[in-house]
């Protein structure tokens, strides 16, 4: 295929009210990353549940690998299935609600080293099940909303997780968590704590109803029985491996956003544990740098969505990743803790864009009979090498006995990001433009 886009489908869902649906789905579902993958839960396990906070960060990580990597696996699998005419409003629906069914669960796993199991078996059912649902959430995108507002609602959405995972985090820290919290539960067998585990669980279900009881999810394939439908994914998928060098836009694509997303994704996971060792910054000080970063993140997928449709996805990634790259580098040479801060909530800024810039560009360039399949690609591309980061980092700050050191080589995975997004197309928001990824 040469680099051309294909014209989106006759038939779509371009009500306001849909697509608010759609976005506040990115609202509901930043619930369980933020409460349970990076804040409460994960603070909760590691200190209360497991035997030893050293333990509790080695099976932390294990389980969030191995959930990571199943989705890496059936995330393709998923998209090629309802790309062939799969049941995808009944999957996603199943897959919303068991990511809420294990979120709630996680209430019964009490502070004692003998939940350890559960709390790990329910971690990984609501990670593959949310992440899995997100695969048919973002192939909706170029279905409901018209060519030329593509950038916009991308960013409008990712923008709205952020601000609604910050939301439920400062709910569940004001309402259940503080001291002074609105509701005084026992404290004896942290019900406190366990408490935000529902609330997490009621927030993914309530906001996530507009989408499942209003919004329509077709496929450009006649509708067929699930096992029909597996297998006939299974052959597609085969068939678009085998001809990969027909795709090679959407490849090198993929490739890129792997890149920058496994430097976003190492500082997400070590930006924390870099603020406390070289700014010396307490727990408590950690958590709001986290928010902060948050909002501006959100600020930043939001006003750059205007710019995606405007300018194009692209030229929007290479923009938000410049910023990276210069802010990134800054913060390496800055010693003074009130730089960092400043210096850091300008970085998130261009951390939402390059996140929402890439759903918008795959939604524009995917031939509507592969979509959700390539946003399965999508899903596995974001999670294949996502061990990688981390592990250069550990290593290159042990050997050269410098956390700053080690944390360049983040500013190096957005240089190579960079450097692939150079290579590709733009891809223009034209409505009338017909061609092929």
């Amino acid at each position: 295929m040469d680099n051309q886009y294909l014209k989106q489908p006759a038939e779509r869902h371009d009500s306001r009210s849909a697509l608010l649906a759609w976005a506040f789905y990115d609202w509901a579902s930043n619930a369980f990353a933020t409460l349970i993958v990076t804040f409460v839960f994960a603070a909760y396990f590691t200190d209360q549940v497991a035997a030893d906070p050293t333990q509790g960060t080695t099976l932390w990580g294990n389980a969030v690998a191995a959930a990571g990597l199943l989705v890496a696996l059936f995330g393709p699998i998923l998209g090629a299935a309802a790309d062939q005419g799969g049941p995808r409003k009944a999957l996603f629906t199943l897959l919303t609600l068991a990511a809420v069914t294990a979120t709630g669960l996680l209430w019964f796993v009490q502070p004692d080293p003998a939940y350890v199991a559960l709390a790990l078996v329910l971690l990984g059912l609501g990670i593959i099940a949310s992440e899995l649902a997100g695969v048919l959430y973002n192939a909706m995108l170029p279905v409901l909303a018209p060519p030329e507002r593509i950038g916009r609602w991308s960013g409008w959405g990712w923008g709205l997780g952020y601000v609604g995972g910050v939301a439920c985090l400062a709910l569940a820290l004001l309402g259940f968590v503080r001291e002074d919290a609105w509701l005084q539960l026992p404290r004896d067998e942290a019900q406190h704590v366990r408490a935000t585990f529902l609330l997490a669980a009621a927030w993914l279900l309530v906001f996530a109803l507009p989408l499942l009881l209003k919004v329509r999810m077709t496929s450009v394939s006649p509708n067929k029985p699930l096992l029909r439908a597996v297998r006939d994914g299974l052959r597609q998928l085969a068939a678009t491996l085998r001809q990969i060098r027909r795709y090679r836009v959407i490849v090198r694509f993929l490739i890129a956003r792997m890149l920058y997303v496994d430097g976003l994704a190492t500082l997400f996971a070590l930006g924390g544990v870099y603020a406390a060792g070289t700014f010396a910054m307490s727990e408590q000080e950690v958590l709001t740098f986290g928010i902060l970063l948050n909002i501006t993140a959100a600020l930043g997928a939001g006003l750059f969505a205007w710019l995606d449709d405007w300018q194009g996805s692209r030229t929007t990634i290479l923009l938000a990743l410049g910023g990276l790259i210069l802010l990134g580098s800054a913060i390496l040479f800055v010693h003074s803790q009130t730089l960092f801060w400043i210096l850091g909530g300008l970085l998130g800024l261009f951390v939402g864009p390059a996140q929402a810039a890439a759903r918008s560009y795959l939604g524009r360039v995917a031939p509507a009979e592969l979509r959700a399949e390539l946003f399965g690609l999508f899903a596995l591309s974001g999670k294949a090498t996502a061990f990688a980061g981390p592990f250069l980092v550990g290593w290159v700050t042990w050997l050269a006995g410098s956390q700053r050191v080690g944390m360049a080589v983040i500013v190096v995975f957005f240089v190579l990001g960079f450097a692939m997004t150079l290579t590709l197309p733009a891809a223009r928001p034209d409505a009338n433009a017909r061609t092929r990824a």
